[in-house]
């Protein structure tokens, strides 16, 4: 039981993470100028439009996914360096945002709601209100990484030229490095969860990633919330 509920939860989770974050790309794309993003419909709350089910699947598995990129046209934006690059962390910074209004909601469900009438229903909140959090930073260092095509690779298309040879690479062989990572990241915590091979987990890529934005990216949220909860601060 606990374990659809989970699964469920997470499914709940990704949305609130991913289309949010690709509003915010569409929202600022137009903002600088360019309506590709609202003519094709992205500009909208409707998670259909912006869900993509492999990086759905992906991130439910492994803490790591993507949904559609949103289109635009940076040749339309106002300023070019600054269009492209407002528009690329725009995502990212609402994750965060998003992160931070997650993890006090995760701390009242965990600390502050009586569970034993209604076990099921707390554990499903506190689920989602966790994932939402975990996922959050999760997507936000994961879209920082520079390959094509994360938002990271947006970032270096507005401060480097076409011809730098770095971004010609990782626009060429980024997404391969992509599912390489995430292949390498899924089959490690298979091995850790199912053999006894547990030094494995030292070769997750990915995992040091995680643990890098749940507890290096994610220190000055749950930081300040567990002072105000009044709660040990610490990793």
């Amino acid at each position: 039981m606990q374990t659809a509920i989970f699964y469920l939860a997470s499914v709940i989770a990704v949305f609130f993470v991913f289309v949010p974050h690709e509003i915010a790309h569409a929202f600022v794309a137009y903002k600088n100028g360019d309506g590709t993003a609202k003519m094709y419909g992205r500009l909208t709350l409707n998670p259909i439009k912006h869900i993509e089910p492999i990086g759905l699947v992906l991130c439910i598995l492994t803490g790591f996914g993507w949904a559609k990129p949103v289109p635009i046209n940076p040749y339309n934006f106002r300023n070019y360096r600054r269009g492209l690059f407002t528009t690329a962390i725009a995502g990212v910074v609402v994750n965060y945002i998003i992160a931070f209004m997650a993890y006090p909601l995760y701390l009242v469900f965990t600390y502050y709601v009586d569970a034993e009438q209604v076990f099921y229903l707390v554990y499903f909140f506190r689920s989602v209100f966790y994932l939402i959090f975990l996922y959050s930073l999760s997507v936000f260092i994961f879209n920082l990484l520079p390959f094509n095509p994360l938002d990271g690779f947006r970032v270096v298309e507005a401060l480097t030229r076409e011809v730098n040879p770095v971004r010609r690479f990782l626009s060429n062989y980024g997404y391969y490095i992509l599912i390489f990572l995430i292949v390498e990241s899924f089959l490690c915590d298979l091995l850790v969860r199912y053999t006894d091979w547990s030094f494995i987990e030292y070769f997750d890529i990915l995992g040091y990633v995680q643990w890098f934005a749940r507890n290096i990216i994610g220190f000055p949220i749950t930081a300040l919330w567990n002072v105000i909860f009044r709660l040990p601060v610490g990793f």
